[in-house]
């Protein structure tokens, strides 16, 4: 309980010395929240929208763990969607390692906790576009999968990343960049495939299985510890809703659905995963899963408990996004704790193995 106790505070005290030790600037850009539900890369920009990064050729691979295998997939860039502009560009797989990492993750965390969320995202990006080159979504246009970069959703260019962290973009684009690019050489497989290496902002405590969240399971998509979560800003979050409000939403949804007269009765838990994450509830008359009800108010993630007034219905809610994979607040305090990015993934992702891109293993 002690040593808790004291990695908690260390921890805390460290989340907000950090950003202030990088370089000294408007606090207020400091840094951007982890992607609530980041397990989807969308893209990145069109070429010629970000400044152009220096050309060198990346660090030989230093995994600090065993033997890393090499693996044999085409890592020559991806074909993305625009989602604003409908347009399908082209962009390196370094530029967009870096990209999308510069969108995933704050700047501010730990080098070792962005080298796992690169490889992750990276990874993810590669089984979208064998999935997606293996059986064409036509409304992809032909791209591999699609992104927001003026939204920060998946992918952002360096352009946009420099105006919002204005004074601090040169400390914070290095070190961006420098977690990306040793990263990119890897990937995370399973059975030789890239995996799907989902990522969330933060865990209840505890991560996800993928079945309760998805259709199917992944072997190395299952709960794990990841107790840094609980340390982190606004772990645990109140929402408020009036009864009304509840109302309209639950019939909108279900207009064939019965509530009782009084409030008190029409939300219930009734089912929870290993890692507090309601997988069963009854709403009225209806049996539903606790990730649908999270999807109708927006609720932070489907760890919650209920309450309800008369007048109100009041939610408190544990960790942010789906819970399933790597968590981000809890990869960096790992980092912190000493942890490197092969260990961290290997804590997130039990099971899959850490490979080199063939080729890139004698860069």
């Amino acid at each position: 309980m002690r040593f808790r106790v004291a990695a908690g505070l260390v921890f805390a005290l460290l989340m907000f010395l950090i950003p202030l030790l990088a370089l000294v600037g408007n606090v207020d850009m400091v840094q951007h929240s982890p992607r609530e539900d980041a397990s989807v890369p969308r893209a990145s920009a069109p070429a010629g929208t970000g400044q152009a990064a220096p050309e060198t050729d990346p660090p030989a691979p230093a995994a600090s763990s065993g033997t890393t295998p090499a693996v044999t997939v085409a890592d020559d860039g991806f074909r993305i969607l625009d989602d604003r502009t409908g347009k399908v560009f082209e962009v390196s797989a370094r530029d967009y390692v870096r990209g999308a990492l510069a969108a995933e993750m704050p700047p501010t965390f730990h080098p070792e906790a962005l080298k796992a969320q690169a490889v992750a995202a990276h990874t993810y990006a590669l089984r979208l576009r064998e999935q997606n080159r293996a059986a064409p979504d036509e409304s992809l246009k032909g791209a591999d999968f699609s992104a927001d970069p003026q939204g920060w959703k998946s992918f952002t260019t360096e352009k946009l990343f420099r105006e919002r962290y204005g004074d601090l973009a040169d400390a914070y684009w290095k070190a961006i960049c420098g977690a990306a690019d040793e990263a990119c050489p890897y990937l995370l497989t399973w059975e030789g495939e890239p995996i799907v290496a989902a990522y969330h902002s933060m865990s209840s405590g505890t991560t996800e299985d993928a079945s309760n969240v998805w259709t199917g399971s992944e072997p190395y998509l299952v709960p794990v510890e990841s107790f840094g979560d609980t340390l982190a800003p606004d772990y645990e979050t109140t929402e408020r809703f009036p009864v009304q409000e509840v109302a309209e939403k639950l019939q909108n949804a279900w207009p064939d659905i019965s509530l009782g007269e009084d409030p008190a009765g029409w939300l219930k838990v009734t089912e929870r995963s290993e890692g507090g994450y309601v997988t069963g509830m009854t709403a009225g008359d209806r049996a539903i899963h606790g990730k649908e009800l999270r999807s109708l108010l927006g609720l932070r993630s489907s760890d919650f408990t209920v309450a309800c007034d008369g007048a109100s219905f009041t939610f408190t809610v544990r960790g942010y996004g789906h819970g399933v994979g790597l968590s981000q607040y809890g990869a960096d305090y790992l980092a912190r704790q000493g942890a490197t990015f092969d260990e961290i993934l290997a804590h997130y992702y039990p099971g899959a193995t850490l490979g080199v891109i063939a080729g890139e293993a004698a860069s």
